[in-house]
């Protein structure tokens, strides 16, 4: 068994499970999961080539293309609009 792609399975099932909490739930699992996918695709990638870490990676941007582009526009030293759901 490959741990890589079992650990890889379980995080697509919390990042499911975090997508049905409410909003202002979502960020504390939302967070462990984005900074956790870095080293998973990594992994992936060793244990499985490139391909799989481009399509780990293409998943990843997808599922998480808002708070990537919240934090690109906070690096540039843009203050973006945070959702009505998290300011209540």
């Amino acid at each position: 068994m490959i741990w890589s792609g079992l650990l890889a399975a379980f995080w697509v099932l919390a990042a499911t499970v975090t997508a049905f909490l409410p909003m202002k739930r979502q960020m504390l699992p939302g967070i462990a999961l984005l900074v956790a996918a870095p080293i998973l695709i990594f992994w992936l990638g060793h244990d499985f080539g490139w391909l799989v870490a481009a399509l780990a990676v293409a998943a990843f941007a997808s599922m998480f293309r808002n708070p990537l582009i919240h934090l690109i526009a906070r690096a540039r030293g843009q203050n973006p609009a945070l959702p009505p759901e998290l300011l209540e």
